[in-house]
């Protein structure tokens, strides 16, 4: 990876930047999340997303045609820690594929998700992300620990 000269701005993509465990859902430019944006996130993970993990660790995963490359964009901007992989084409298939994982999920993306879905909301969605958090709840706690 090339050096960036210390007088030129740093794309995103080359930035190495600490974060604290969010507590007021905070973008990377530290500019706080609206409601529209949190309501935007939590709507489109209740609708779309699958809760759920590799056995080791929990993960959102988000999977959709490329048309909503978009989308993608925003989420990204929003969560730059999480990840955006694709395109891929498989057969007729073309689309993206965003995962919330490790500390970009348990600091970044859960906070937002844990005041936003509930029952109230969406009865089996709030099951399965209170499947995930209970499943995982160790390494949660673990990351939330080290904050």
């Amino acid at each position: 990876m090339a050096a960036w000269p210390s007088s030129a701005p740093v794309p995103t993509e080359e930035r190495f930047t600490f974060f604290s465990p969010v507590k007021h859902f905070r973008d990377v430019s530290g500019t706080e999340l609206t409601q529209f944006e949190r309501g935007v996130v939590a709507g489109l993970l209740v609708g779309q997303a699958s809760f759920g993990g590799d056995g080791r660790q929990p993960q959102i995963t988000l999977r959709m045609h490329i048309r909503h490359e978009s989308l993608f964009r925003w989420l990204m901007a929003r969560f730059p820690r999480t990840r955006l992989y694709g395109p891929y084409h498989h057969g007729e298939r073309s689309y993206y594929q965003w995962m919330a994982r490790g500390r970009a999920l348990v600091e970044d993306v859960l906070p937002v998700l844990e005041v936003s879905i509930g029952p109230e909301l969406d009865e089996p969605a709030a099951q399965r992300l209170a499947e995930m958090t209970d499943r995982y709840a160790d390494y949660i706690a673990r990351i939330r620990d080290q904050g």
